[in-house]
């Protein structure tokens, strides 16, 4: 059957010949050839110039999400499967792979398709409607890539459990991909050990985005007193401790990831060291406040804030109440480290919003690092969902 064909309207596709991934409902003209939604089309400007080829799915108002900007491209088995050695190739030569993300949807050219590896076994995330139809044959190519390599993978569990599906037309989905095995798996991340929970943990069971950046917080921790907001599973903490922290403080709202955290904790001999608290942070850190607590170090990994434009102003006042209540916490001299995992909070916004906290809590503040989301986690220039964390360690001054 020949392939459907995209047509633009005149003047619309800035964002794909600016080198984005993505068209949207309203920039097109019209679609000639039968498809149904899911296949993949030729992309043409309004004038019939060929823009490339990619997934259509009318339900979604990402309408096409590009996969080639080549009019004759055979996309087939082995397109994909080259796809996926690049994207091996890529994390063999910029990061650990021990554990770490093999596929990162838009900037690895595998548009909405997220892959994480957890030492010998595979997580998967689809969330668009083309790739899922390709799932398990991307999923076998890399089993195959990686046993070239010498890593066996013993099982692959599904996690397209997100609701951003349901704007797809797809149901979340979640399971075991092939035969069933153990979904409590041992991993290594910065010297920590860490069980990670892929069948119920958040997302694909585990933040692998913040490697580096736990890793930079290792040489300021020693002998200190360390509080860490928002620790999900611990890690952050964990690493504090680690590094030879004197007290960590972990706090999540999280009933289960705090049991986790725990059991991070005595998985690494640390549970004399770091502790967790089940609270709310934002209830929390005014307590402490009152009660004079003071840190050497306060980190503040809180989840996305907002996950559309819409939210901004509201996400902004939330960043900046709970970085005025963390730099409150902070000795003079000591530090913060704060972030901001939301693509919509830019980098702009989010450094103007640090400086207002900081006024607000009289405080003067020194950059120390700014760092993003670890290689694994490509930033691909244009498609701006894929620069999304922004992490900053400054050290604390009073104001003089």
């Amino acid at each position: 059957m020949e392939q459907a064909a995209v047509i633009l309207k005149k003047g619309q596709g800035r964002t794909i010949k600016a080198g984005g991934a993505w068209i949207y409902d309203n920039e097109i003209d019209r679609i000639e050839g039968s498809y149904e939604n899911g296949d993949i089309v030729k992309v043409l400007d309004f004038d019939g110039f060929p823009m490339g080829q990619g997934f259509l799915n009318m339900n979604s108002t990402i309408a096409v999400r590009m996969l080639s900007r080549r009019k004759d491209a055979v996309i087939d088995d082995i397109f994909f499967k080259e796809r996926v050695r690049d994207a091996w190739n890529y994390r063999k030569e910029v990061i650990d792979t021990s554990s770490c993300r093999v596929i990162f949807g838009e900037a690895d050219f595998l548009p909405g398709l997220v892959i994480d590896k957890f030492e010998d076994v595979l997580v998967v995330e689809s969330l668009s409607l083309g790739i899922d139809r390709w799932k398990k044959v991307i999923v076998d190519e890399l089993k195959e890539i990686l046993k070239e390599d010498g890593i066996l993978i013993r099982g692959v569990y599904e996690r397209s459990d997100a609701k951003v599906r349901l704007k797809e037309g797809m149901e979340p989905s979640k399971g075991f991909i092939g035969e069933e095995f153990d979904t409590k798996v041992q991993i290594i991340e910065n010297g920590v050990k860490y069980f990670v929970d892929v069948k119920d943990g958040q997302k694909t069971g585990f933040f692998l985005d913040q490697k580096n950046n736990r890793a930079a917080i290792h040489r300021l921790c020693r002998d200190k007193k360390v509080l860490d907001c928002f620790t999900h599973t611990g890690s952050f903490a964990l690493n504090a401790g680690i590094a030879g922290a004197k007290s960590v403080l972990g706090v999540d709202a999280s009933e289960l990831a705090i049991n986790q955290a725990r059991e991070n904790a005595a998985f690494n001999n640390l549970e004399e060291t770091v502790r967790f608290e089940c609270a709310d942070v934002f209830d929390l850190l005014p307590k402490l406040e009152e009660e004079g607590e003071k840190f050497d170090m306060v980190i503040l990994d809180p989840p996305a804030f907002t996950k559309s434009r819409n939210s901004i102003k509201q996400a902004v006042k939330g960043y900046r109440e709970i970085n005025v209540r963390g730099l409150k916490l902070v000795k003079n001299g000591g530090y913060l480290c704060t972030c901001s995992c939301s693509h919509f909070m830019d980098p702009e916004l989010f450094a103007k919003t640090i400086r207002e906290a900081a006024t607000g809590a009289h405080k003067r503040l020194r950059q120390v690092e700014f760092k993003t989301q670890g290689p694994d986690h490509p930033i691909l220039w244009a498609a701006d969902s894929s620069y999304y964390l922004k992490f900053y360690i400054f050290q604390v001054v009073d104001e003089r």
